[in-house]
């Protein structure tokens, strides 16, 4: 069993990383702002279900291959970019009446944990991440290594859910002040819209 003070320093590094910017906790920020708090915690789970992915990942050795195969690593991270450029093209098409209709027909929390999942997954950038960090806390003579890598990935989760959620919560009240106005509303869509394409971009140009 890894020691409880290594588990509470693995922990308290895991908030500071998920409280850094990055791509997932600006993808909850922007998505609780057009869709709501719930919407956005919703994403969240969605999120940490891809990163559950990821934990499995380093668990059972697959992310080496990310590290190890620029092809593999190039071919994920295009398809991550892919993605995100889809999402700012549907949000760029939304016209002022689109806007208006979403008030009362928002995204499928389906869709938004879907979303969340794909958005995760496809940053090949995590599954490596996973792989330098985790193994730092793990000790062989403790047991076996693929269930304490297990153990930390459950609680890295566990810490994104805080820090996430606490991101769709606040966020999620910015939301309810934009959906009284269209314009507004329109102009955060244009705002998401370019951040997805910032996103796509730092990806792309990301290295292993």
């Amino acid at each position: 069993m890894i020691p409880l003070e290594v588990l509470l320093t693995f922990f308290a590094a895991s908030l500071l990383l998920a409280l850094a910017p990055g791509p997932d906790n600006i993808f909850v920020l922007t998505q609780s702002a057009l869709h709501g708090r719930t919407s956005g915690l919703v994403v969240t789970l969605g999120l940490c279900t891809g990163l559950i992915v990821h934990t499995l990942g380093v668990a059972l050795g697959v992310a080496v291959i990310f590290q190890a195969s620029a092809v593999a690593f190039t071919a994920l991270k295009l398809l991550g970019a892919g993605y995100l450029l889809y999402l700012a093209w549907q949000i760029f098409r939304a016209s002022a009446t689109r806007i208006e209709a979403a008030r009362s027909n928002r995204l499928s929390y389906k869709k938004l944990y879907s979303r969340g999942i794909i958005m995760n997954v496809t940053n090949p950038k995590v599954s490596i991440f996973f792989l330098a960090f985790l193994p730092q806390f793990t000790d062989p003579a403790l047991g076996s290594v693929a269930l304490q890598t297990g153990l930390l990935g459950l609680l890295f989760i566990l810490s994104a859910l805080l820090v996430f959620g606490g991101i769709a919560l606040v966020a999620g009240s910015l939301g309810a002040w934009l959906n009284r106005s269209t314009q507004l509303q329109k102009g955060m869509n244009w705002l998401t819209g370019s951040v997805f394409i910032g996103l796509a971009l730092k990806l792309v140009t990301t290295e292993r």
